[in-house]
């Protein structure tokens, strides 16, 4: 009964599916995302100079949604939108972040930021390429 539906029913049945798909990826990647930017915190808190340890204490990954900390680069101002996860360093004590990695005219630069996110983004994009490929799959199939 149902293999023989009509051209109009066969195009509502493709359009519910069609509009499916952006909310089902939206949801889908928000877990690949958090994974990602742990990874890059994780490899940003192995890579960073530790004096005190307080700048690698301060590195904090903001999920989709979630506004960055106080006091970040940007801090409290910056919302992640649904398609993002934001790795931010930096808290009310912790002000110097950039200044390990660019460095200043007396001391050099220790680059710990750039390099953990040139380290860890390949495997990240490799994973939201992959949930965003389930995730139209599934909603095609229509199984949500």
């Amino acid at each position: 009964m149902s293999r023989n539906k009509s051209l109009t029913e066969q195009s509502k049945l493709l359009e519910k599916r069609l509009l499916a798909i952006p909310q089902a990826v939206v949801e889908a990647v928000h877990p690949a995302l958090v994974k990602g930017a742990e990874e890059t915190a994780a490899a940003m808190r192995a890579l960073v100079p530790v004096d005190e340890g307080d700048l690698k204490a301060s590195i904090t990954v903001t999920e989709p949604g979630e506004t960055t900390p106080a006091y970040a680069e940007g801090g409290g101002k910056r919302t992640a939108g649904s398609n993002q996860a934001l790795v931010t360093a930096g808290n009310e004590d912790v002000r110097h972040g950039h200044l390990q990695e660019f460095g200043t005219v007396s001391q050099e630069a220790q680059p710990f930021m750039r390099p953990a996110a040139r380290l860890t983004k390949p495997r990240a994009q490799r994973r939201i390429s992959r949930a965003v490929g389930q995730a139209i799959k599934k909603a095609a199939e229509g199984k949500e």
